[in-house]
């Protein structure tokens, strides 16, 4: 029995347990966990997982709490474009790459941008589906800063759809999350998207 306390099984799965699986796959595919190249690989990719899937480990939430007051009287959209990110779908485990652009208009305080890019990655770094993911980015920025709106866009690309299944090498996907202003104001929707647009 696992003990759920042990610093290795953080989600009552132990480290030895993982790698079991890894193997399990590895010899499922039709290779030999035994042989030299893939002795190390089930430690590799336990070990890799835990760094992947880190979202599990965070609240991004959290990365929202501090914000600044003293900004001037600033009160214009706060864009962060081509936030770079790798997130795995859910339903088949294989990579989806791609960038978010995140902006809000603030009411009366911002938050450091580093913190934007921080969310994204939180929520990024876990099994997800992009729709979700877009959606959970937006509703966070927008319960914790309280602004007057938010938007996010999402652009990536499918190894689900790239690599297996349909083979359709160069398509990517887009979402959006339109709140408050973003989504009833048409000159701040279209300012916002503008901004996002590929040139």
């Amino acid at each position: 029995m696992t003990d759920p306390s042990h610093p290795d099984a953080p989600h009552g799965v132990s480290a030895a347990e993982a790698e079991a699986a890894v193997r399990t796959l590895i010899q499922w595919a039709g290779d030999d966990p035994d042989r030299e190249g893939l002795l190390d690989t089930p430690a590799r990719v336990a070990r890799s997982y835990k760094e992947l899937f880190a979202g599990y480990e965070v609240e991004p939430r959290q990365y929202l709490a501090r914000t600044f007051e003293e900004v001037g009287g600033y009160d214009q959209m706060v864009v962060l474009k081509d936030i770079r990110f790798v997130s795995f779908c859910e339903h088949h485990m294989l990579p989806v790459v791609g960038v978010a652009h995140v902006a809000y208009l603030p009411t009366d305080r911002v938050v450091g941008i580093s913190k934007l890019a921080r969310v994204v990655r939180g929520f990024a770094r876990r099994l997800q589906i992009q729709e979700k993911m877009t959606a959970e980015i937006a509703n966070a920025i927008h319960e914790v800063l309280r602004p007057h709106g938010v938007g996010v866009v999402i652009e990536a690309e499918h190894s689900c759809m790239t690599l297996r299944g349909v083979n359709a090498p160069g398509t990517t996907l887009t979402t959006s999350s339109l709140l408050g202003l973003f989504k009833d104001d048409p000159r701040t929707r279209e300012e916002f998207l503008s901004l996002t647009r590929r040139k």
